[in-house]
């Protein structure tokens, strides 16, 4: 891939997470993808903060759409290359306090296959 095309799929990440749109939202990862939130860990401890798999993913999302329907993620900036995109944003949740958000999606053949979560 080149940094462009990684770069487009980071934009749709966000355009899917920011719509709530579960399914715009998965059909970005790769079928056995992997990510890491230190949300996850907190939320889902038996999990060490790691989901691999769609249904894992799917599960994690819904539930977070669902407890928090003002979830947004405004972007600070992007950084692609062949191979990942490094992301910051600001993550908004009515009534909590804006959190800065990092972030790498690791991509291959078009689709996430691993994504990290780091809280500023």
């Amino acid at each position: 891939m080149i940094p462009s095309e990684n770069e487009t799929i980071a934009l749709k990440w966000f355009e899917a997470f920011n719509t709530h749109d579960l399914e715009k939202l998965l059909s970005l990862y790769d079928n056995e993808a992997r990510h890491f939130s230190p949300k996850l860990k907190i939320r889902k401890p038996e999990t060490n903060g790691l989901v691999s798999g769609k249904e894992e993913l799917r599960a994690w999302w819904q539930d977070a759409f669902h407890r928090l329907p003002s979830l947004n993620y405004i972007v600070t900036s992007l950084t692609a290359n062949e191979k990942q995109v490094f992301m910051e944003y600001i993550r908004k949740v009515k009534d909590e306090e804006d959190m800065l958000i990092a972030e790498i999606l690791e991509i291959q053949n078009g689709f996430i296959i691993s994504s990290r979560v780091y809280h500023g």
